[in-house]
């Protein structure tokens, strides 16, 4: 099924600013514009993004589906659930121009990227990113953790047991080139893989965000699973 990008951009839009969520549009695209929506508070924000890639679509959903439940209702919240609108309007990973804007974030190559970096480079550093995602290669969830502050094994283990009721751990030890901590569980130092190749994740650490988690549903796995782990790992990062 396709993913109806004006249909999304629409309710979520709507449903943000019921809830007192004001609109800040970072840019244009031929699909829509890529638009960042935040809660002002005098704390460091937390922020979650989604529709990173647009073959991803569980992540933009369960972003609206956390909102329609009032997940960001409290406290200081940065919010873009839908960072790569020419991609999720074609279902393709990359955007229009071909560009993966996932690993653009030094070089900054694409227009979204340019207007996303320089946002995020204009409002306080995070005390906490939530990013999600999918991945064609795996059957089961987990999750990359990137942590400049106190090592907590029970906060990554109290994540994997809230998505449980939907999907299992991904019980490779080795996944996407990376070797695992525990299953389903990537401890990632603060550096890219590759250094001219930057995700959001490195970038937002380079910044000095003290903790990440990049969380990743099966795309072989029902719609609507992926969505329901996605918003149970969230909840469980916010609790």
């Amino acid at each position: 099924m396709a993913f109806d990008l004006q249909a999304f951009l629409d309710e979520f839009g709507a449903r943000a600013a019921e809830r007192g969520l004001l609109a800040r549009r970072l840019c244009d695209t031929p699909a829509g514009p890529v638009v960042a929506w935040e809660r002002p508070g005098d704390a460091p924000p937390a922020y979650l993004s989604a529709g990173m890639h647009g073959d991803e679509p569980a992540g933009p959903l369960a972003a609206l589906d956390l909102l329609r439940h009032g997940a960001f209702d409290h406290g200081p919240w940065r919010l873009c659930p839908a960072l790569n609108p020419t991609g999720l309007a074609a279902g393709t990973r990359d955007t229009a121009d071909g560009i993966d804007p996932n690993r653009d974030y030094i070089r900054r190559r694409s227009r979204e990227v340019r207007a996303h970096a320089a946002w995020l480079e204009s409002i306080s550093c995070p005390r906490l990113f939530l990013s999600l995602h999918e991945d064609w290669e795996y059957p089961g969830f987990y999750f990359y953790e990137i942590n400049l502050g106190d090592d907590r094994p029970d906060r990554a283990e109290g994540i994997l047991e809230s998505v449980a009721p939907w999907l299992p751990r991904e019980s490779s030890p080795i996944i996407d080139g990376h070797d695992v901590r525990a299953p389903g569980w990537i401890y990632h130092a603060a550096d890219a893989d590759f250094p001219d190749e930057w995700p959001e994740a490195i970038f937002l650490a380079k910044r000095g965000c003290p903790l990440s988690f990049t969380y990743e549903t099966p795309s072989s796995t029902v719609l609507a699973t992926r969505i329901a782990a996605h918003r149970a790992a969230v909840q469980a990062a916010i609790r």
